[in-house]
């Protein structure tokens, strides 16, 4: 045999050994290391190791990345008011211990995630069972959400597995029990709105009845001020009269009467039954008032 096939030969049993003997790990995965089926150790670094070639040693690898488990059916859970919820739930979750997970699930993620489903239900029951739909559909979710994590993180180390987070996707209400409770929240709103009705009537008598008070104050006030003002205006006016009916008698007389001539005929229809001799005249008979 030719010397180069010998070398040929040797140098491809050499890569195979090597290869056999050399494994990388790769930054989102777990290394697990056997020796004759038991665990002998774990790599959780990235980089090149050496191993054993097989059977002597063999090597299995698991995600360290997140992973989800969503349910693809809603979950029925009961409240403290014995009504009926209908639960859809995702967790998120990881590897962290690879040695634990495997003695326990014997490497099958699909285990895995039954088994936490499992734990993540009993724990989101034993939250619901002592709380209202009110504060489970809105009130009290992201508690129920941050008592389901922490309590599932003790039960989830034990695998080597950590709980991220646990949300509820949706909650819903049975159909024969959303009806009951729809036509419960709309009496309740009703009757909110009834009150607050008849809190704004009452409301609006007492604002009218302070604005009437108000403007009866205001009217009797400017009344008040009106009448003081004439009074004043007419004591000028005498004052002004009597000054000026001081100083010449016979021509304020004279001035009234054409005031009340102008009054008097002011209309061609009047008739007036009177005395020509009477006082009335007198400035018509002359201008002394003879």
């Amino acid at each position: 045999m030719p010397k180069v096939v010998v070398v040929v030969i040797a140098a491809l049993i050499g890569f195979f050994v090597a290869s056999s003997c050399l494994y990388v790990v790769d930054q989102r995965q777990y290394a697990v290391v056997f020796a004759l089926g038991q665990v002998k150790q774990t790599h959780k670094e990235p980089g090149l190791y050496a191993k054993l070639p097989a059977p002597f040693e063999n090597i299995r690898f698991f995600d360290k990345r997140i992973q989800t488990i969503d349910t693809p059916d809603a979950e029925r859970f009961i409240t403290s008011e014995k009504k009926n919820l209908l639960v859809d739930t995702y967790v998120k979750w990881r590897i962290v211990d690879p040695r634990l997970f495997f003695v326990s699930f014997n490497g099958d993620t699909g285990r895995a995630q039954v088994r936490l489903s499992q734990i993540v239900k009993s724990a989101l029951n034993e939250e619901i069972t002592k709380r209202t739909v009110p504060e489970v559909v809105s009130g009290e979710r992201t508690q129920v959400m941050n008592s389901i994590t922490r309590k599932v993180e003790d039960d989830a180390k034990d695998i080597g597995v950590e709980i991220v987070d646990v949300r509820l996707k949706r909650v819903d209400l049975l159909p024969e029990v959303s009806d009951s409770v729809y036509r419960r929240m709309e009496a309740e709103r009703k009757r909110v709105a009834n009150d607050l009705r008849a809190t704004g009537a009452a409301e609006s008598e007492k604002i009218r009845a302070d604005a009437d008070r108000q403007r009866e104050v205001i009217l009797a006030e400017a009344y008040k001020d009106a009448q003081t003002i004439k009074g004043q205006g007419d004591a000028k006016a005498a004052s002004i009269y009597n000054a000026a009916f001081g100083k010449n008698p016979e021509f304020f007389s004279f001035y009234r009467s054409l005031e009340a001539y102008k009054q008097s005929f002011a209309s061609k229809s009047d008739v007036m039954v009177i005395d020509p001799a009477s006082d009335f005249f007198r400035f018509m008979r002359s201008a002394e008032g003879k």
